[in-house]
């Protein structure tokens, strides 16, 4: 993929330890207190990865919560055998693709000049200000299928590994890199159609 396309600079590591937020809520004690560490720490990140799955402010906003309302009564089951970041990223991928899917069967599909709905909530968003090149790839990126969107936007501006994203999936990672190859070409060429690749 050409890196012309405003990549965004991926998110610093987090300041504090997976380890060290898993032992805070490992305690009644300081559960609280690991809690908001997990809030700080995760935040930001899993919003942006919502975000760009949902397309909308709003809606990324109702995801992220539902997804740290199930963080919150499921940590307790959280056995470690996968990366915490892992473990969450799951949950809002799934929280996100619910809520796509949710949508899709509510919506009456009615397409003007050719624009699916994603792309028109993600053009009428008073929160979304990407313009020329980005404001296309954001576009181009929404008009894939929701599972390919996810697969590209984890690899592509998360840069997770294929190991943890077939952990997060429970697919194989020859699966995942065809998915992300067949994605990029999805988005190559729509950008070489507006002549902006």
């Amino acid at each position: 993929m050409q890196q012309n396309l405003h990549k965004p600079v991926p998110a610093t590591r987090p300041h504090a330890s997976d380890e060290h937020i898993v032992s805070l809520l490992r305690s009644e004690e300081t559960f609280e207190e690991g809690f908001r560490l997990l809030l700080r720490t995760y935040g930001e990140r899993l919003y942006g990865h919502i975000r760009r799955l949902v397309l909308t402010h709003q809606d990324a906003d109702d995801v992220l919560q539902n997804t740290f309302i199930k963080v919150y009564r499921g940590i307790s089951g959280f056995e470690g055998k996968a990366q915490l970041y892992t473990w969450l990223y799951r949950i809002a991928t799934n929280e996100a693709l619910s809520f796509l899917e949710n949508r899709r069967r509510q919506q009456t599909i009615s397409i003007e000049d050719g624009e699916s709905p994603i792309v028109q909530r993600l053009r009428s968003d008073p929160y979304f200000d990407a313009e020329g090149l980005q404001r296309q790839l954001y576009e181009a990126v929404a008009r894939l299928p929701d599972k390919q969107r996810a697969v590209f936007n984890l690899r592509y501006f998360e840069e997770m590994p294929y190991e943890e994203m077939s952990r997060l999936f429970d697919t194989s990672v020859g699966a995942l890199k065809a998915s992300f190859h067949h994605a990029v070409k999805k988005v190559e060429n729509y950008l070489r159609d507006h002549n902006l690749h």
